[in-house]
């Protein structure tokens, strides 16, 4: 091949310049989003490998409680004795820090220990503890009575290797072996877990890949349109070659070389661009903490593979669109019509969506749960029903276009549903980017509305105050260490009052928990109204529940002083600041006699799933924003590369007499048709994968009304599809104008 013949067909004039500048931009973007998802996908991967030893429970059954006198609730107590080969951790300690949750591991061992705790050189001793960097700034940042008194004395840092991401906020905390085992929640830990996702890992995996399909279809429609950017003005180019003598083969071969090297140019630059975008992706949290820079690293070997495929695909699709637009030796393109679409293309669509149908009856309905099938039939399915939509839409914008041909009434509206008409595959093709990105907006929307929380109910007489925490108290702890911690807590700012209740009996170990016995006049304390005549009232435990939303009813109680009885719960009443909240948390996890760290209601809640539900929104959300960036991208090329395959027929309509708004309309109206001819199908389409996604994640997830953010994302993407429209009008003034419509 001759390259002088080669560079007079690939840059024959200025716009040629432009186009390879378009291919060459469209091809980065797409490579360095590829990149930046997959190295994304990678650092949750990794994230969570860092995080799964703080998944481990060990083996409660062999940490025995040791109680003072040998007894336990259901008789003598023989402990296990603590061996060097293994370490007793509290398991499910959790501190709460405003509105952050802290992972906290209580740990006994012997100095002999041969266990390795993840992050630490050696365990803390008691009254010592180790803390993430993050942690440890906000210590050092925070009054000691609202944090840092819960510790002890600071040992060092927990390494990065342990810590799912910079922002982690974990605590190992180095504590008595009689206070592990009086906690309630003590377990004998031999070795780590290296499960990330315990029992839902393939429910876990699911989400993810179904994520990334989601997210990475969106950029290979981009990079496919850009590479066909000016399709019509290469026809002639290649037409000309045919008639000086080219065969079809040197024709199909230059093709592809003007298109691979504007593609490797691109491809490299977005290899460039994603990585030194990396710091700045790093820094979007997700579920509470970012991720470190080198989590989105993808090797060197990913992105040459990526550059290697975006390549060759484009190469090959530029051949064979080049084959087939049937270039003839006399200087013309033979005009290729498009085929008919037919009814059958709903096919994959329908396929797609009984897979995922399939795997929701199973679970369901038949209440078989069958990892192995479940998995393929939603990822599949949802594969299926994402190029069902793709393949589904020139049928409906033929539809459509037929239905507005028949009603229209001015000459733009006929020329535009004409075109529409004979050629329904290349016009959705301009807006399938933007179709399929409304789909997985609509999809991420669906699923986030299922974290939805619900309202607190209203503060009411027979409700713990939202503003309250309350700590269950360690069976061997006196009355007298009770007492003296309530006195400490009332004196402290904030905090309004701090009542006792006590049992009849102890609550650990009971068959059902006995009545809270509190003086009668600490009942107004609590909130309780129409409070019995008697000395002691009493109450039932589900009062201290946050899942309580009936009122709990005050009654007599069975005693007629509290002297004698077992201090069983202590209630701290705040204003309601911050402050008091974080001062009654501290003095109540510091005091010793606790059983569990103290909650409220809202602490109950961010433990129980909050912050899993904040870090799913922030996904589903980044995910919005990445589809309707790269769909408005695809639209705008798209729409531009149009303009410039019919400049001739465009510029002959001006050179007839056309106004250029006319011809604005009419590119606006091809937009336009198969945009709506298949919005409000993926809108709902959207909505109904995300109910048989999560109901085939978890059967007890229900999809709600989606919140106000996707109506936003939603208006924003109809207005990025109006901009990347009208960015082309500039466009069809210069490619239409009268010194630019010559022709032999």
């Amino acid at each position: 091949m001759n390259p002088g013949l080669l560079k007079l067909a690939v840059v024959g004039s200025r716009a040629s310049y432009g186009r390879l500048l378009g291919v060459t931009g469209g091809v980065a973007t797409g490579v360095c989003l590829l990149l930046l998802l997959w190295g994304g996908a990678n650092g949750l991967s990794h994230r969570d490998e860092r995080g799964a030893w703080l998944r481990e429970t060990g083996n409660p059954a062999a940490a025995v409680a040791l109680q003072a006198d040998g007894l336990t609730a259901s008789g003598p107590a023989t402990p296990i004795p603590l061996t060097s080969n293994e370490v007793l951790m509290r398991a499910n300690a959790v501190e709460v820090f405003r509105d952050q949750l802290i992972n906290r591991r209580d740990f006994a061992a012997l100095t002999t220990t041969t266990v390795k705790i993840p992050g630490i050189p050696e365990p803390p001793a008691p009254g010592q503890y180790y803390a993430s960097p993050s942690l440890q700034r906000l210590i050092e940042s925070t009054p000691a009575d609202q944090l840092g008194n819960r510790f002890g004395q600071f040992a060092g840092t927990i390494e990065d290797s342990a810590l799912p991401g910079p922002d982690s906020l974990v605590v190992i905390t180095g504590v008595t072996e009689e206070e592990v085992r009086l906690g309630g929640r003590a377990a004998m830990v031999s070795g780590f877990t290296t499960n990330p996702y315990g029992g839902s890992a393939v429910s876990y995996i699911t989400v993810i890949i179904i994520g990334a399909i989601a997210v990475f279809f969106p950029v290979l429609l981009l990079i496919g349109i850009v590479t066909g950017l000016g399709a019509a003005q290469r026809r002639e180019r290649f037409a000309t070659l045919r008639l000086i003598g080219a065969s079809p083969r040197v024709v199909g071969q230059v093709a592809a070389i003007e298109t691979a090297v504007p593609s490797l140019f691109g491809a490299a630059l977005g290899v460039l661009l994603a990585y030194l975008l990396r710091p700045a992706v790093a820094q979007i949290p997700v579920s509470g903490t970012r991720m470190f820079v080198n989590d989105l690293a993808t090797g060197w070997a990913a992105a040459a593979a990526v550059v290697i495929v975006v390549v060759t695909a484009s190469a090959l699709v530029a051949g064979y669109r080049t084959a087939r637009a049937g270039i003839g030796p006399l200087g013309v393109t033979r005009a290729v019509l498009e085929k008919t679409p037919r009814a059958w293309r709903i096919v994959p669509l329908l396929a797609g969506l009984a897979s995922m149908i399939m795997a929701v009856i199973f679970i369901r309905m038949l209440k078989v749960r069958l990892p192995w099938l479940e998995s393929p039939l939603l990822i599949g399915g949802f594969a299926l029903i994402l190029v069902g939509i793709v393949v589904i839409g020139p049928w409906l914008t033929l539809v459509v276009s037929r239905m507005g041909l028949w009603r229209a009434r001015n000459v733009s509206a006929v020329i535009a549903a004409s075109r529409i008409g004979k050629t329904p595959v290349a016009t959705f093709r301009s807006v399938s980017g933007l179709v399929v990105g409304v789909f997985v907006v609509s999809v991420f929307a669906g699923g986030s509305s299922i974290i939805q929380a619900e309202a607190d109910p209203p503060a009411r007489p027979g409700l713990l105050q939202h503003t309250a925490l309350h700590v269950t108290v360690a069976e061997q702890s006196s009355t007298a260490e009770v007492l003296e911690l309530a006195r400490r807590a009332e004196e402290l700012p904030g905090i309004t009052s701090a009542v006792i209740g006590y049992s009849q009996a102890p609550i650990f170990g009971a068959a059902s928990i006995p009545d809270i016995n509190i003086p009668a006049g600490d009942a107004p304390k609590l909130g309780f109204q129409n409070i019995p005549e008697t000395g002691v009232v009493a109450f039932d435990f589900s009062f201290l529940y946050f899942w309580t939303t009936q009122p709990v009813p005050l009654k007599a109680a069975a005693v007629n002083e509290v002297e004698g009885l077992l201090p069983a719960v202590v209630v701290i009443s705040t204003d309601g600041s911050p402050e008091a909240m974080d001062r009654a948390r501290t003095i109540l996890n510091s005091s010793g006699i606790t059983a569990m760290p103290a909650a409220s209601a809202a602490d109950n809640k961010l433990q129980t799933g909050t912050r899993l539900v904040q870090g799913l929104a922030v996904l589903a959300y980044l995910g919005m924003f990445v589809a309707i960036a790269i769909a408005g991208i695809s639209l705008a090329v798209a729409t531009a590369s149009a303009v410039l395959d019919r400049a001739r027929v465009l510029g002959l309509m001006r050179l007839m007499g056309m106004p250029v708004s006319v011809i604005r309309r009419i590119i606006a109206r091809e937009a336009a048709v198969p945009l709506l001819a298949v919005l409000l199908l993926s809108i709902g389409l959207g909505f109904l994968v995300a109910w048989l996604m999560v109901t085939g994640i978890n059967d007890t997830y229900k999809v709600t009304w989606p919140a106000p953010d996707y109506f936003v994302a939603l208006g924003f993407s109809l207005l990025l599809a109006l901009a990347a429209v009208t960015a082309t009008f500039g466009l069809i003034r210069s490619s239409t104008g009268v010194t630019t419509t010559r022709f032999e």
